[in-house]
């Protein structure tokens, strides 16, 4: 039997595991799905030998960046990114290659790509980690120029507190890549002036769980469209699979 995973710290808040075992079972396919919950990205090579059936795994917060250095290969356009998601585990005698791609430029673009309007231009996006390269990339692959929003001062990024009304009027489209607001911390939200958000608001947040974040609600409460990561989440794990397919 076949083994896959998702490596990650954090995982609670995770539903790969549950949607894979179900492809599985639904498909026929003799194949297994867990979660890998490591505390440090250096513990990836134990997982790898202590599970000899290991074809392939999906990367989450906070290692998308860090799995890098790790990998035999890296696909172009992960490269270009400078994150990646999905690892295609190929063994050999006595050997064990490595394969990293990205599948969420894939998810993210397909799914956001239906709510893009004409007056949608410019975006900001939440957060610095793996998953805002292939939001950035997946943006501007759409035509829209993007600015980075961090708490902490870095090179390319504004901070939250540069935020005003008529920055939310001119990047009208937010994309939060940041955990904040991930199940079990419901109550937190990205401080931004949701009051001069309305119809022509696109916000999408990667998170999935829960269903609806304050940061969309509030939006949502001043007329903005929103919407989750969930479908971004079933596209980029039907690419995933694919993937390891090849």
């Amino acid at each position: 039997m076949k083994k896959y995973g998702l490596i990650g710290y954090p995982l609670g808040h995770s539903f790969s595991m549950g949607y894979f075992n179900e492809k599985f079972r639904n498909e026929g396919v003799n194949a297994t799905y867990e979660n890998f919950e490591i505390p440090a990205i250096t513990e990836l090579p134990e997982v790898i030998q202590g599970n000899p059936e290991l074809s392939g795994f999906n990367v989450t917060i906070p290692y998308k960046e860090q799995v890098m250095s790790y990998l035999d290969t890296v696909s172009p356009e992960a490269t270009a990114i400078g994150a990646v998601n999905v690892v295609k585990v190929e063994r050999g005698p006595g050997k064990v290659m490595l394969h990293g791609y990205n599948s969420d430029v894939v998810g993210f673009v397909n799914s956001i790509q239906p709510l893009l309007r004409p007056e949608h231009k410019k975006a900001l996006i939440l957060g610095t980690g793996g998953a805002s390269k292939a939001v950035e990339y997946g943006l501007r692959k759409l035509g829209l120029e993007t600015v980075k929003v961090s708490r902490r001062v870095l090179d390319d990024t504004i901070q939250y507190d540069q935020i005003t009304p008529e920055l939310i009027k001119e990047y009208n489209v937010i994309v939060n890549c940041t955990p904040c607001g991930m199940s079990p911390h419901f109550d937190e939200y990205p401080q931004l002036p949701y009051e001069a958000m309305d119809k022509s608001t696109l916000l999408y947040d990667l998170i999935y769980n829960p269903e609806e974040t304050l940061f969309l609600r509030k939006g949502k409460e001043m007329g903005a469209t929103i919407k989750n990561g969930l479908e971004m989440l079933l596209l980029q794990a039907e690419e995933g699979w694919s993937i390891w397919n090849r």
